[in-house]
């Protein structure tokens, strides 16, 4: 039995990567104790890395793809899962380390599975995906160091891309007032109808400035892009406030003094990674998801795709060029 898989290859000679449909088998899956029959997955910006060069994501080739995707159980050697369950996996390095969603069938470790709380279908999961993950996660993150819904709006970067899209609409359905910042002025009837109380240019926050400190403005901030806007919004943010950091696409490097804002208005800067997460945090995550996102909202992010389509969007995501979610039908 052969089924449809994106399969990344590299030639030896000149290190270069191609990414084609193939025809794959049951015995080319890896190793885990659970097979999953895969329906839907989605595009993240890693997917894009592991679909060209790699940036040393992928290690060793073929490889398939798909940091995360939702399916039925098919087989499973652990008590946990049976055959007809729903599940959805993200992180844990599949689909740069382990084989991933790319592909009709799936096999991985149960470890790595959440079983699909109610109220969501393995399409909607996908539209929340690892991108949706990883936003409640850092919501979670903001509550737990004191964020409450309040006068002053929480500040969300990067804000027409999968994080910022479900952050915008969570926030928004939690009560909170929602800062969106953006890069793209035609997205800003998308985000407004998100959520999003206001929209800030991304100029307005990656110009030059230097003041150690400047207006208190954000009471939260969750921000996917770092780099200058980081250091900028760091600037910004009230006393006592808390920044989830969860990307790096404008650089790893923060501009301004440790003393300001750190010490001087005790701002904390933390880190949220979507990956190693514990199995009860991922449970709590996905269970406050299907509660909290507006499903009206939800379906508004959702971009169709089918594997043929899946090289051309890993470029598009990486020319930052995708609004919302791709959700990619594997057996479309």
């Amino acid at each position: 039995m052969t089924f449809s898989a994106l399969v990344v290859e590299k030639d030896e000679d000149s290190g270069k990567t191609s990414a084609a449909i193939q025809q794959i088998s049951l015995d080319d899956l890896p190793e885990g104790e659970v097979t999953v029959a895969v329906e839907y997955t989605t595009v993240n910006y890693k997917d894009g890395l592991c679909m060209g060069p790699g940036a040393g994501l992928v290690r060793n080739y073929p490889h398939v793809p798909g940091i995360d995707f939702a399916g039925t159980v098919e087989t499973s050697s652990d008590g946990r899962y049976k055959p007809g369950d729903k599940v959805v996996l993200t992180g844990w390095r599949v689909g740069e380390a382990h084989w991933g969603g790319y592909a009709q069938k799936a096999r991985v470790r149960a470890d790595w599975l959440v079983p699909l709380p109610e109220g969501l279908d393995t399409r909607r999961a996908m539209a929340v995906g690892t991108a949706g993950l990883t936003a409640m996660l850092a919501i979670m993150a903001l509550e737990d160091h004191g964020l409450t819904p309040g006068a002053d709006p929480v500040l969300v970067t990067g804000a027409s891309g999968g994080v910022g899209s479900v952050a915008i609409a969570v926030l928004a359905q939690l009560g909170y007032k929602v800062a969106a910042v953006t890069g793209r002025p035609e997205t800003g009837d998308y985000l407004r109808d998100l959520g999003a109380t206001q929209i800030v240019p991304r100029e307005d926050l990656t110009e030059v400035t230097k003041k150690p400190l400047e207006g208190e403005q954000w009471a939260g901030c969750i921000d996917a892009v770092a780099g200058a806007m980081l250091g900028r919004v760091l600037k910004q943010m009230k006393y006592g406030a808390s920044v989830a950091a969860i990307g790096l696409a404008g650089g790893a490097a923060i501009e301004g003094a440790l003393i300001t804002p750190f010490i001087l208005r005790g701002v904390k800067l933390l880190g949220i990674d979507s990956v190693r997460q514990p199995y009860s945090r991922r449970v709590e995550a996905w269970k406050r998801i299907a509660l909290h996102l507006p499903m009206d909202k939800l379906e508004a992010m959702i971009q169709p795709a089918v594997l043929a389509d899946l090289p051309g969007l890993g470029r598009d995501i990486l020319d930052g060029n995708v609004k919302g979610r791709i959700v990619v039908d594997v057996n479309g």
